[in-house]
């Protein structure tokens, strides 16, 4: 009960210290758990957008800040295209509004710094030192609006001795391990199929903006929340990171298989591929037994998991050739109900197609102005109480310019107009 009057009492706080603007019609409903979360998105690419879409799905209206003519990068991003949209932009962007504005001006800089008075979040991922230059850092807007959350995603950090390069994904991919071991054992490093380090940063950096407004309803003041890509990656290293670091073992690559665990990995059917795996000796034993292996059950080499993690090379051809007799669509028969995981390599048609991807509801429909009847990935998680879903399609560029600086800062027609005609907005 405690806990709850202290989330009351900053609650109260924060609403005494910054009066909300009022809200468009078309703001989250109160089942959202950010309804009335107001967040500036200045990303682009993937991280970032990635982060604050997770953040719209929950309710919050994300105004999304683009380059006047080009907008985000991804939009120019393809084939693939629906209508005149590119998909990896609708991958991302989906739920908010964008407001395109030119923030080399001074007028531009003085719109984001007004939104970001009223907003409870901003989120960058410019070069650092790129913000302070256009008068937008963090001390700058944390003057005029205490309160506000302000997160920076970076490639490498806001100081150290790379912090002026360039983020990417597969170059910190590359330095924090990842491709090192990715690969085949006997192969060169590869590249994960999608950007998996971009992608952890933005969920690492949508965990610490939650977990920043929690603390900002408990003592009313914001903060400024860090993110990098090259930390998030070596973050990500987990087991591998503890192997090295406490046990002396350097990480290498394994193909599908993995360090710890044998068998745990991908394997050649007669006609695809399957993977399947035995966490501990009584899933093992049961898969000896479905595959009609019970020799290997004798064998003493094979006894404990950690024999057969020394002993993977003579395991694992055994399993490969068996395996390797009948179809996938014939293990899959004999396999139905097994204590062990197990499943099929599939590709994106039979991932769409696939009757658990189906039950979860893992699709969603919205209407787009210029693109028709899009299709989107859902959001993975939901509440009981609470609605996490898509909210509107990606926006076209500047297609809520004026809606947004309307309902911020009271701009009328004849003001629009005029900073239409400079360039300072789009």
């Amino acid at each position: 009960m405690e806990s709850v009057g202290m989330l009351r009492t900053g609650l109260c706080l924060l609403r005494a210290v910054r009066p909300r603007p009022a809200r468009a019609a078309r703001a989250a409903s109160s089942q959202a758990p950010l309804a009335g979360v107001t967040v500036v998105d200045m990303t682009r690419v993937l991280a970032g957008p990635f982060c604050t879409m997770l953040l719209a799905d929950l309710g919050a209206d994300v105004i999304k800040i683009e380059r006047p003519e080009r907008g985000d990068d991804t939009r120019a991003w393809g084939p693939p295209f629906v209508g005149d949209q590119s998909c990896y932009f609708v991958s991302i962007n989906r739920s908010k509004r964008s407001v395109a504005v030119n923030i080399a001006t001074p007028e531009g800089q003085n719109i984001v710094r007004q939104l970001a008075k009223k907003a409870d979040v901003l989120v960058e991922n410019f070069l650092p030192g790129k913000m302070a230059a256009l008068g937008l850092d963090y001390a700058r807007l944390h003057a005029l609006n205490d309160t506000l959350i302000y997160c920076s995603i970076s490639g490498y950090g806001q100081t150290g001795p790379y912090a002026a390069r360039p983020g990417y994904d597969v170059i910190a991919a590359s330095l924090g391990g990842l491709l090192h071991i990715t690969g085949d054992e006997d192969g060169p490093p590869a590249k994960v199929g999608v950007a998996m380090t971009d992608l952890a940063t933005g969920l690492y950096a949508h965990g610490a903006i939650m977990a920043a407004l929690l603390q900002r309803y408990r003592d009313g003041e914001g903060q400024h929340v860090l993110c990098d890509l090259l930390s998030s990656q070596v973050a990500c290293l987990a087991n591998l990171a503890s192997n090295y670091l406490n046990g002396g073992q350097e990480a290498r690559r394994l193909g599908t298989a993995h360090e710890s665990i044998v068998p745990y990995q991908m394997f050649r059917t007669r006609d695809s591929h399957l993977t399947l795996g035995a966490g501990n000796s009584a899933q093992f034993t049961d898969l000896c037994v479905k595959l009609g292996l019970p020799r290997l059950l004798e064998d003493e080499r094979f006894a404990s998991n950690e024999l057969r993690v020394r002993h993977r090379h003579e395991l694992v051809p055994v399993l490969e050739a068996r395996l390797a007799e009948c179809t996938t669509a014939e293990w899959l028969r004999v396999l139905d109900g097994s204590a062990f995981p197990y499943g099929p390599v599939n590709n994106m048609e039979q991932v769409f197609s696939d009757p658990q991807v189906l039950h979860n509801g893992l699709v969603e429909e919205v209407d787009h102005p210029t693109a028709g009847r899009l299709r989107v990935v859902a959001p993975p998680v939901s509440y009981s109480k609470a609605e996490n879903r898509v909210r509107a399609p990606p926006p076209l560029l500047g297609q809520h310019t004026d809606e947004v600086l309307r309902q911020f800062m009271a701009l009328d027609d004849h003001r629009l107009a005029e900073l239409r005609q400079r360039g300072v907005i789009q």
